[in-house]
């Protein structure tokens, strides 16, 4: 019955178009278009920024994941159907793709370098790498379950803003170590253009692989659902249209 829902594929084509939309903006931020150090404040702000303004723009419509590791920590603790996290999956992976090849398309051949893949740094082994890569996946996450939790006191306003700025912090701290991935499909994408996959388990795949331990930690403090699960829902497998853990809140007035 969910496969035959208009707004099932809206849904879908929502995270696609998020997921393209990230990757090319932020990606595109990390380019070196001059000689110089790397500016990672100005990373780290358009990762953050791309994300809030996507959660807002289309986080009525899908939820506004735009990431492998929101899906699946939303999957692990019942709040979305299984069919509509491998649709979710598959439109972000696809999406982050498009995002990289468009962006590789339009730059200019002597400042691509890799694409803005993540990479660690000489001096971090992957060992570090991946704890750092768990821990920074595992605030955001965190983050996202907390902005959008009803027993906050008093107006939340728009939960967009806080996981942009979880968003930001945590490239502030990771770009250094590992190129912050953060984010299996935008680790992914770069690599497959590129075709670059050294050290990439590190931020692309062990990002899917492996934060699962740390999601139900996650997920841990907001122990009471935001809105049933899927079993609750009379209507549907997974949480009808007005209760879907949607991240952006409209301000009130």
């Amino acid at each position: 019955r969910e496969l035959r829902s208009s707004s099932f594929w809206r849904a879908i084509l929502a995270e696609f178009l998020g997921s393209l939309l990230y990757t090319l903006l932020g990606l595109g931020a990390s380019l070196r278009w001059a000689p110089g150090p790397h500016g990672v404040l100005g990373s780290a702000l358009a990762f953050g920024l791309a994300q809030a303004t996507l959660v807002q723009a289309l986080g009525h419509v899908s939820g506004g994941h735009i990431n492998p590791a929101i899906t699946l920590a939303f999957l692990l603790a019942s709040q979305l159907s299984l069919p509509r996290a491998l649709g979710y999956l598959l439109a972000q992976l696809l999406g982050a793709l498009a995002g990289a090849g468009v962006l590789y398309g339009v730059t200019p051949a002597a400042v691509r370098g890799t694409l803005g893949l993540s990479a660690l740094h000489p001096s971090v082994g992957p060992g570090q790498g991946t704890v750092v890569e768990l821990l920074l996946t595992a605030q955001f996450i965190l983050c996202v379950f907390a902005s959008f939790d009803d027993r906050h006191d008093g107006r939340p306003g728009s939960a967009a803003l806080p996981v942009g700025f979880s968003l930001a912090l945590g490239h502030l701290f990771g770009i250094p170590f590992t190129g912050a991935g953060m984010n299996p499909a935008r680790s992914f994408a770069p690599a497959v253009i590129t075709r670059n996959f050294t050290n990439h388990w590190v931020s692309g795949e062990h990002s899917v692989a492996r934060p699962r331990p740390f999601q139900p930690i996650s997920v841990l403090p907001q122990s009471i659902p935001v809105c049933p699960s899927p079993s609750q829902s009379a209507s549907t497998h997974c949480c009808p249209p007005h209760c879907i853990p949607v991240l952006s809140q409209s301000i009130s007035a």
